[in-house]
């Protein structure tokens, strides 16, 4: 698999900083981390261990790149530490870029303010670990943004799965405990001066507990905690 490191060279991030002409005035960014052991779902690894919860988070990426795929809009994978040019991001559907910046609001940020510059009209965030969300959920979105100059999906743990809007606002990604349940409160509080499309809520993916009583993800626990297993 060819990986790009940002550290490395010029040569090496051509795939993140070569032309692009947008085919839509739509684009969707979707934030993904690296597939690596240890490092990605920590808080579910506890009780299921690092190799069962990479497995879970393979399986959520491949779920993200089913349900964007054919969206009719322009799409974005957003990697955490290196570009992989040879996996399941399709890159005839889906442009490679880094993320950038010292915390997760700025890389938001930094992310919106790329893909804006590009003359996108109405772009929308989201994560890679929502088993819950589906094309059509996306497709929603979208068309709320036809009315509505922000979006945004409410999870059940007081943050948000989907963010989308028509021009950059740098506010709703600044002063957030981000990873807390304060976040979608407070983002609610910098747009209360906006309209703004309150999505369904869903659940995302962190802990146990949130998988525990869901048949797809029981092939990935240990035997003691799958509810299967006999």
């Amino acid at each position: 698999m060819a990986i790009i490191n940002p550290n490395t060279s010029d040569d090496a991030n051509s795939m993140a900083a070569d032309f692009h002409f947008p085919t839509s005035k739509s684009a969707l960014i979707i934030f993904t981390r690296n597939p690596e052991l240890g490092k990605v779902k920590t808080r579910l690894a506890k009780t299921i261990g690092d190799e069962n919860a990479l497995e879970i988070y393979k399986f959520l990426l491949k779920h993200t790149a089913e349900i964007t795929e054919n969206l009719n809009v322009d799409k974005f994978v957003f990697y955490s530490e290196n570009i992989h040019r040879n996996d399941l991001w399709n890159p005839a559907i889906f442009r490679k870029k880094l993320q950038s910046g010292n915390d997760l609001g700025e890389r938001m940020k930094n992310a919106f303010s790329d893909v804006f510059s590009m003359g996108y009209e109405s772009v929308i965030i989201i994560g890679s670990d929502m088993f819950d969300m589906g094309t059509q959920d996306l497709e929603t979105a979208f068309v709320s943004l036809q009315t509505s100059p922000y979006v945004i999906g409410p999870a059940s743990d007081g943050g948000y799965y989907l963010l989308g809007m028509k021009q950059l606002n740098t506010k709703v990604f600044e002063n957030k405990v981000w990873g807390t349940d304060s976040v979608l409160k407070s983002t609610l509080n910098d747009l209360r001066q906006f309209k703004y499309t309150l999505l369904d809520e869903k659940n995302d993916i962190d802990y146990y507990e949130d998988i525990k009583d869901v048949e797809a993800f029981q092939q990935f626990l240990p035997p003691h905690l799958d509810s299967n297993f006999i």
